[in-house]
Formats: C-alpha cells, sequence, structure tokens
C-alpha cells in the first residue's frame, strides 16, 4: 500500500494501569526522511515506538505504518520495517557471519539471497575484519553496527532505531550517523529514538517528548529560530522546564 507519508499518527495512546505512558500523541513522517524522537528515559519513546512496530497494542488512538493499520495490520507492517531494539539482542556465541545469516533465515530469504545479503553488508557497515570473530567479542559500537546490519536484510522501507547510540562513545556514535545518512540517502526513512540532545541536530525533523506527550516538533533550526537558542539542549532545557 503506497502513501506519501511512511507514519501518520492521531491520538495514540498506551496505558498501563493507571500510568500514561503514551497519552494522545499525533504526528507524520515523510517518506525518505529521518525523524527523531527526542527526549529524557521514560519519556514514552519506547513505548510508541513498540506501538509503531506491531509489538505493543495501544490503549487508543490509530496510527499507519508504510500504510498499514497498527491496529488491524501488524504482521504486514512488520515486513515492510526494519527494528532495532535498545537492547541489544543478537546472539552472543555465534559469529558475525552467522547472527546475518540466521537472522536472513528469519526474514524467509533464500539461501541465495542470504548469502548475497550478508556479503553485501558486512562490505557497507566494514565488518569484514570481524566476520568469523564471535558477537560476544565485540565492542559495543561494533555490536550496534551489527545489530542495524540485520534490520536492513530484507530491504525494508523503514527502519525504526531505538535509541542505537546508547552507551556507544562519541566516535562510534559519529560513525553510526554516517551509516544513518546513508540509509537515508537511498530513499529509506529513518525513525530513530534518542535523548542525546547533540543527535537531534542531525536529524530533518524532531518531535520532543516529555512525560508521555508531544511537547514540540519542527526542524533544529526552525526550533533554534523560534526560541532564540543555539543548540538542541538549551531548546530542550527551556521547553521542559515550563511543562
Amino acid at each position: 500500500m503506497e502513501t506519501d507519508k511512511a507514519v501518520s499518527v492521531s491520538k495514540l495512546s498506551r496505558h498501563f494501569g493507571k500510568f500514561i505512558a503514551v497519552d494522545e500523541i499525533s504526528f507524520e513522517v515523510n517518506r525518505g526522511e529521518i525523524f527523531g524522537f527526542l527526549g529524557a528515559n521514560g519519556a514514552g519513546k519506547t513505548t510508541a515506538i513498540k506501538m509503531l512496530c506491531g509489538l505493543l497494542k495501544p490503549t487508543s488512538g490509530e496510527a499507519t505504518v508504510a500504510g498499514f493499520s497498527i491496529n488491524s495490520e501488524t504482521a504486514k507492517i512488520k515486513k515492510n520495517i526494519g527494528y532495532m531494539s535498545q537492547k541489544f539482542s543478537l546472539y552472543d556465541d555465534l559469529t558475525v557471519k552467522e547472527n546475518i545469516e540466521f537472522y536472513g533465515g528469519i526474514y524467509g530469504l533464500s539461501r541465495e539471497k542470504i548469502s548475497g545479503k550478508t556479503d553485501q553488508l558486512i562490505s557497507e557497515l566494514n565488518l569484514d575484519k570481524m566476520k568469523n570473530s564471535l558477537t560476544k567479542s565485540l565492542p559495543l559500537g561494533w555490536k550496534q553496527r551489527l545489530a542495524l546490519s540485520t534490520s536492513l536484510l530484507h530491504d525494508p522501507s523503514i527502519i525504526f532505531l531505538d535509541e542505537p547510540t546508547g552507551g556507544v562513545d562519541p566516535i562510534s556514535r559519529r560513525n553510526f550517523w554516517r551509516i544513518i545518512y546513508e540509509i537515508a540517502g537511498s530513499g529509506k526513512t529513518v525513525f530513530v529514538t534518542t535523548h542525546y540532545m547533540d543527535e537531534a541536530e542531525y536529524c530533518n525533523r524532531i518531535s520532543i517528548m516529555h512525560k508521555g506527550k508531544i511537547i514540540e516538533l519542527g526542524t533544529p533550526t526552525g526550533l533554534k529560530q523560534k526560541y532564540n537558542k543555539t543548540t538542541m539542549q538549551d531548546i530542550f532545557i527551556h521547553i521542559v522546564g515550563r511543562n
């Protein structure tokens, strides 16, 4: 199903008992853009992204991802997206190459396609020297590259990255964002959550979440002009401080 919006969200909420994790959020994500979900830990970012990926049912509201409803078409959504979770979820006792091949099988790719995609991703992500190393031996930055590679195996149109650089050193973070730019440059939509204020600068547009609500939405440049601030951190402190 084709639409000009990669993601469209209307009054989406998720409650856990009396606790409201996501509170009637609404926004849209254009095809081919890097869209950032910015907020402190506990703001509701991960809960929102899990609903959009079809991993968690909403309490109320509606959203479409790649043109499919999160309420009734989650199987179709999962076939059209890539998802990299906040917590590293690959197998430590498999090599880099074996992990990629395993997830290729999970996505239902043919042996020929798995072989080709494995070689391609290892080359593109500069994992050649580590392809036969056990995953548990890799530095965290390299583990994150591996997790990203598995989310790209089936050539999805939308990539969801949940805190992809959490705990990663600054150099690895910059390298990871170079890869994100390359992904977006190929025409894919990248939806990324982060609590690092400087990473908001790399996004085409950002939304700022606080206590389950979206309290601001716009381009980094536009928000700096609106609030007369020079950094996204200054903007975040200003906006959150009044909410």
